[in-house]
């Protein structure tokens, strides 16, 4: 019904930017789209929220990226990007698209996730 293509991962020094992008794709009508935002796996370690934002264009950030990384979306086109500035090694991990929508129901969609690996 929804399908995310992430794109932008890569290896990247510290201190190093890289922009991650996320196109959703929908296969059926009626569906709204409310929160689209970013989450990422670390070797280890639960998923974790990075950045959302939702349809009124209000946002949330985890702690540990505040003020480094900025998401933005493209309500028009169902695309969300991750600018990620300052980066440190402890961003290294799978980033994964998230699709929240709330009609006909509420659904959770999934990206197959991009690997940002930062490393001198």
């Amino acid at each position: 019904q929804v399908q995310l293509v992430e794109s932008g991962g890569g290896l990247v020094q510290p201190g190093g930017s890289l922009r991650l992008s996320c196109a959703a794709s929908v296969s059926i009508s009626g569906i709204n789209i409310n929160a689209m935002g970013w989450y990422r796996q670390a070797p280890g370690k639960e998923r974790d929220l990075v950045a959302v934002i939702r349809s009124g264009g209000t946002t949330d950030y985890a702690e540990s990226v505040k003020g480094r990384l900025t998401i933005s979306r493209d309500y028009a086109k169902n695309t969300v990007d991750l600018q990620m500035n300052s980066l440190k090694p402890e961003d290294t991990a799978v980033y994964y698209c998230n699709v929240l929508t709330i009609a006909p129901r509420v659904m959770n969609f999934w990206g197959k996730g991009t690997l940002v690996t930062v490393s001198s």
